[in-house]
């Protein structure tokens, strides 16, 4: 995890760290000049020196605030009064923002105490006017704001990237669910396929004498089988062991079940125009559950999202397998979902070594869905 809240966020320094101090010396220096009062050519270095400061404001925020503070507050000492320039404001409300928005926690206060400290020294030695409890007000107006506004903007960071983490994990653990569930699947379909050779080499042995023939039949049977289940066991290692060990007492839904699938959404008030090529030949297992377990999600999220007919094809051909489900956009199209359910579709399809690609006309929303096959299956 990236979040680490005990420290400030150490990024490497960039020119748009530069671009705001470069700007303000800039304007300070035109001030200065403009004014032309005694010791402004040494103002003007003060500034520039404070503006090089904050350069490292993200980076040194606690040292920079006051460093950069303490050039500015010596001006009056060389050159214009505190109430002849307004440029070094400027420059004291990035200091003091900076104190607050890139340091955790409310240590910055001691930069800011420090920077008021400056402050004092230079109205009680260097400012001939007379003072009164209005000159405070003025000079926490100017440095509270910024502090302020600078741990608000800190705060909002904060949530964002913790937003941002919680949906991460959120994100991983569907992955790993998802995993799971193939990986119960598929399970099931080499739990199948194992007890299928058990039954037909039992029967072979007994036949090997009395018909050959068809016991060397039924031999083929069992090595097709195994290669099958040899192809699912290929996936199963690339993903999370079943912790469970659960065998399911039912068959695997396939794709033989998805017209009963499409009526049962249509049952739900979903308007769904199916054109499904079942093939003639059983798929491969992990292939089979999958491209179920894709139309179910594609369903799911039409009838969630969409607003209108929803056009569902299935083709099977001597060695891909193609799923294109389109579907209008609802009236709200600011409903969002979370995105999780395309992204299990996203994981099914690529443990098949098939592909997935979505479109957006702004009308339509289109999912299609290409699978290669590992054996020949002829519709």
């Amino acid at each position: 995890m990236s979040r680490n809240l005990g420290r400030v966020e150490e990024e490497r320094l960039g020119w748009r760290d530069a671009v705001l101090p470069a700007l303000m010396v800039v304007l300070g220096a035109a001030e200065l000049a403009a004014l032309g009062t005694h010791g402004w050519t040494v103002a003007v270095g003060l500034e520039a020196v404070a503006g090089g400061l904050l350069v490292f404001r993200r980076r040194y925020p606690l040292v920079v605030g006051p460093a950069s503070a303490a050039a500015l507050l010596v001006i009056p000492w060389v050159g214009p009064q505190l109430d002849q320039v307004a440029a070094p404001i400027l420059f004291l409300i990035v200091a003091i923002y900076s104190l607050a928005r890139w340091i955790t926690g409310l240590r910055g206060v001691a930069g800011l105490v420090v920077i008021l400290g400056f402050l004092l020294i230079d109205y009680a030695f260097v400012d001939s006017r007379d003072h009164d409890w209005t000159d405070m007000v003025f000079v926490l107006s100017l440095t509270v704001p910024p502090y302020v506004f600078g741990r608000i903007v800190w705060r909002l960071d904060d949530q964002r990237r913790r937003l941002a983490e919680q949906q991460d994990l959120i994100r991983d653990r569907a992955v790993a669910q998802e995993r799971e569930r193939i990986a119960r699947e598929l399970h099931d379909v080499i739990a199948h396929s194992l007890s299928a050779m058990v039954v037909q080499t039992a029967a072979a042995q007994d036949l090997l004498r009395t018909s050959p023939d068809r016991a060397v039949t039924l031999l083929q049977s069992v090595a097709d089988t195994g290669r099958g289940a040899l192809e699912e066991t290929g996936r199963l290692l690339h993903l999370i062991r079943d912790d469970a060990d659960e065998l399911g007492l039912r068959p695997a839904p396939g794709l033989r079940d998805v017209p009963v699938l499409v009526d049962t959404f249509r049952a739900e008030g979903l308007l769904v125009e199916a054109e499904v090529d079942l093939p003639t030949q059983d798929l491969p297992g992990g292939i089979d559950v999958s491209a179920y377990r894709v139309v179910q999600e594609m369903l799911t999220n039409a009838l969630r999202y969409a607003d209108g007919p929803v056009t569902l094809k299935i083709t099977v051909a001597a060695d891909r397998l193609r799923i294109s489900c389109a579907n209008p956009f609802g009236t709200d199209r600011a409903v969002r979902g979370s995105g999780l359910g395309l992204q299990g579709m996203v994981e099914r399809v690529e443990l098949l070594g098939g592909t997935l690609d979505r479109t957006d006309d702004g009308e339509r929303f289109t999912i299609q869905v290409d699978i290669p096959l590992a054996r020949q299956v002829t519709p």
